[in-house]
């Protein structure tokens, strides 16, 4: 209980993973894919900060260095795309024929990377998972330990495909043109917000005391 509480905790305040879980949900587009995804990246995470990752985390600045540069520079671009579609209306990604598979494996790919980039290029996925789950649930025994890491997981669970199925059951109402537009313009405010704060702790890792 524990562990599913503070991994609630750390995964429901709103930040690009679960925008973008949100967004696909409404588009209706590999949702559970988006969301198993997701799931299985938290479940890789959490394990490793169980096991001590989060001091490797903590002893390695110019690796932190490298994963906020990299996850400002997306989020800013995926901000923009979004702000961009927000501004001319559409959809994040363009539909495609069902009889086209080529397309549809394209766009299958593409989702796949954006999620996998959206995860693995922020820097507080690793500071939730590694370092707040990691310190906490690190200092219980060893049975204990690991029943907290599978309440943090039950928690992603929980969350993702709640987030991912809720989204598509309301996708006949949220893609009318007016809503889309103003979903696209939350998620493209929501990127930018998330990489200003990144950029922001960026510049302290650089440039410390500034």
């Amino acid at each position: 209980m524990q562990g599913f509480a503070l991994g609630m905790a750390t995964i429901v305040p709103i930040g690009p993973q679960n925008v973008l879980v949100m967004n696909q949900g409404i588009q209706r587009q590999y949702p559970l894919l988006i969301a198993t995804l997701c799931l299985l990246s938290d479940m890789v995470l959490i394990a490793v900060g169980m096991f001590g990752g989060g001091a490797l985390l903590s002893a390695s600045p110019v690796l932190l260095r490298v994963i906020t540069v990299g996850g400002v520079a997306f989020l800013t671009m995926y901000g923009f795309s979004a702000l961009r579609l927000a501004w001319r209306g559409g959809m994040l990604n363009t539909k495609v024929d069902a009889g086209d598979k080529c397309a549809k494996s394209q766009s299958r790919w593409r989702v796949v990377i954006t999620m996998l980039a959206v995860t693995w290029l922020n820097p507080h996925v690793y500071l939730d998972t590694l370092v707040v789950l990691g310190s906490i649930g690190g200092q219980l025994e060893w049975v204990s330990r690991r029943w907290f890491a599978v309440g943090a997981m039950l928690a992603s669970l929980v969350w993702f495909y709640g987030l991912a199925i809720l989204s598509a059951r309301l996708a006949p109402w949220l893609n009318q043109e007016r809503i889309q537009r103003g979903i696209q313009l939350f998620v493209g405010v929501v990127m930018w917000l998330v990489a200003a704060q990144l950029a922001r702790q960026a510049w302290d890792l650089f440039i410390p005391g500034v």
